[in-house]
C-alpha cells in the first residue's frame, strides 16, 4: 500500500501531506521501510511490464 492513500488518526489528513508530527514521522518511516512504497500503482505496473518484457526477450533469445 502506498502512503498517499493513508489517513492520519491524529489529524484526519492524508499522511502524504504531513500536516502534523505524527503524519511526518509515519511518512518518513514508510519511505525508509519500503523502496516501492513511494511509487504510485501506475509506476509499479509499468515496472512490472518492463520486467516481464525483458524476461520474455531473454527467453526468446536463448531458445
Amino acid at each position: 500500500m502506498t502512503y498517499d492513500r493513508l489517513v492520519c488518526a491524529s489529524c484526519a489528513a492524508p499522511v502524504s501531506e504531513g500536516r502534523c508530527p505524527v503524519c511526518r514521522a509515519n511518512r518518513e518511516r514508510l519511505q525508509q521501510e519500503n523502496f516501492f512504497g513511494g511509487l504510485n500503482p501506475t509506476a509499479l505496473i509499468a515496472l512490472l511490464v518492463v520486467l516481464i518484457a525483458a524476461v520474455a526477450l531473454l527467453a526468446h533469445q536463448t531458445a
